[in-house]
């Protein structure tokens, strides 16, 4: 059994004292035999207050343990979390066990009365994990109630069980046979504008227009406009249905949906008023910038894949390591192609006119691509060329491993995340059936005694007319008989 050491004061002389006052604790079946001396100081504890009242022998120790009696006073609680606790007395910190929930740990804390700020700052990183992630599973169950919420108004008009249906139909995949159709057409649809997007560069494929220049065939424009077509009915019905329209016009899923359908809208409007409005040179320019941003469609896959959202979330957990692999990166093109500048100057034929022309063979250097369209003639420069790709394998190396890890995470915490809040989800569920059943239990025990009352009192009034009309009913009595003549 895990036991404390048993602390001793001593005199000046160096013997022990004997008289030291201690009390002996049980928390969830383990005895513990604790020091005054110790538990005095930190004086606020529930402890230290505990064994002062004890000393002064107060009646009343409810309010701080569950029970006492037989020298002991009686605690229902954590016993691991109140061996890490006791660290506090003896340590001056508190490091938490591994295997204990940090939730459960902070309430420990909270019930011996231990601030936080006496744990470990390993343990507080932890513990903030801990939080965010308790914090983002009661987002999602907000998300998830909100939307279970919007499809059972029933008692809502018309419109509001409308706008719900649609917008479960529109947003939620597997709700639905139906749904999940949509979604998967969404998806089918976003793969063919984008291959009709690639098609039409193909010079075989184009045609030529009025005024000779290329343009893409009536077939792949059909292909585009129809995939236009149901791209904006699809974000005109998920905005009508949207409950909240500022919310919904400012996420960056629908931002990159308007940008997947603007570009054509542009190019139609170009294309019949620009003639008109701009020189034929400009409105050409404009529709080719316009078109190049219909690329963006491609980014509508994000919507309808876990894996790309996932992804996104870890590049953006992943900041500092990018931050730190450009600056690698940066310092490293400057060095080498300053270098390189100036090794290649004795050279007649240099290929390095200027420093920020040996930037660009720097950075495809660094970045093992090596294009070969600007290379060192000289021996020194060909060894800072040696030097800069080894410089730019190791540079490159060095944060993939982070960013790795952060998406592993992520991609377990989106996981855990979903399972979580569909378990609170369902925990609800549970604690509100119980509920109404414990409510029809308790309106049918109240129907039951209700109904005995009635026919209790029913049969009371039922024997008082009973009393009232059975001596009319009685047979004569003896005296009547004699004075029958």
């Amino acid at each position: 059994m895990w036991s404390l050491p048993r602390q001793r004061s001593t005199d000046c002389s160096g013997s022990e004292a004997s008289g030291e006052a201690e009390i002996v604790v049980n928390i969830g079946g383990l005895r513990q035999v604790l020091s005054e001396d110790v538990l005095s100081r930190y004086p606020d504890s529930r402890l230290a207050e505990l064994a002062s009242l004890a000393a002064a022998n107060a009646e009343d120790l409810s309010e701080l343990c569950d029970d006492y009696g037989g020298g002991e006073f009686y605690f229902d609680r954590d016993p691991d979390a109140f061996k890490c606790i006791m660290e506090v007395y003896y340590y001056g910190e508190i490091h938490m066990k591994r295997g204990i929930c940090p939730a459960c740990f902070m309430d420990e804390m909270e019930f011996w009365g231990v601030e936080p700020e006496y744990l470990d700052e390993c343990c507080r990183s932890n513990l903030r994990d801990v939080e965010e992630e308790l914090a983002e599973i009661a987002e999602k169950v907000q998300s998830l109630l909100e939307a279970r919420e919007r499809v059972r108004a029933v008692g809502a008009g018309s419109w509001k069980r409308f706008q719900a249906r649609l917008w479960r139909l529109m947003e939620q995949p597997d709700s639905s046979v139906a749904a999940r159709v949509i979604a998967l057409t969404s998806f089918l649809l976003i793969l063919i504008s984008s291959a009709a997007l690639c098609a039409g560069t193909i010079p075989e494929l184009q045609t030529r227009d009025a005024h000779g220049n290329p343009a893409e065939p009536p077939a792949l424009v059909t292909i585009d406009t129809a995939c236009i077509a149901w791209f904006t009915i699809e974000y005109l019905l998920r905005l009508l249905a949207a409950p909240r329209k500022l919310r919904f016009l400012l996420s960056f899923l629908n931002i990159i949906d308007c940008l997947a359908i603007l570009p054509y809208f542009l190019l139609l409007t170009l294309t019949q008023l620009g003639s008109a409005l701009l020189e034929l040179a400009d409105v050409q320019q404009a529709v080719q910038a316009v078109r190049i941003l219909r690329v963006a469609r491609v980014l509508k896959l994000a919507r309808h894949s876990s894996g790309l959202q996932t992804l996104t979330f870890a590049l953006r957990s992943s900041c500092g390591e990018l931050a730190l692999l450009l600056m690698y990166m940066g310092v490293g093109i400057f060095l080498f192609s300053a270098l390189a500048y100036t090794l290649e100057q004795s050279h007649p034929e240099t290929m390095f006119t200027s420093i920020p022309q040996a930037c660009w063979w720097a950075i495809i250097t660094m970045t093992t691509v090596g294009y070969g369209d600007v290379y060192p003639k000289t021996t020194l420069g060909r060894c800072n060329a040696a030097v800069s790709f080894l410089c730019g394998v190791i540079a490159i190396a060095l944060p993939i491993h982070p960013i790795i890890n952060n998406f592993v995470v992520v991609y377990s915490k989106q996981r855990v995340l979903e399972t979580a809040a569909q378990h609170e989800i369902q925990l609800m569920e549970l604690r509100s059936q119980e509920a109404e059943e414990h409510t029809h239990t308790r309106a049918g025990a109240r129907r039951r005694h209700t109904h005995t009352h009635a026919h209790t009192h029913t049969h009371t009034m039922c024997t008082a007319f009973s009393d009232t009309q059975i001596p009319l009913l009685e047979e004569p009595s003896q005296s009547t008989l004699s004075h029958t003549p």
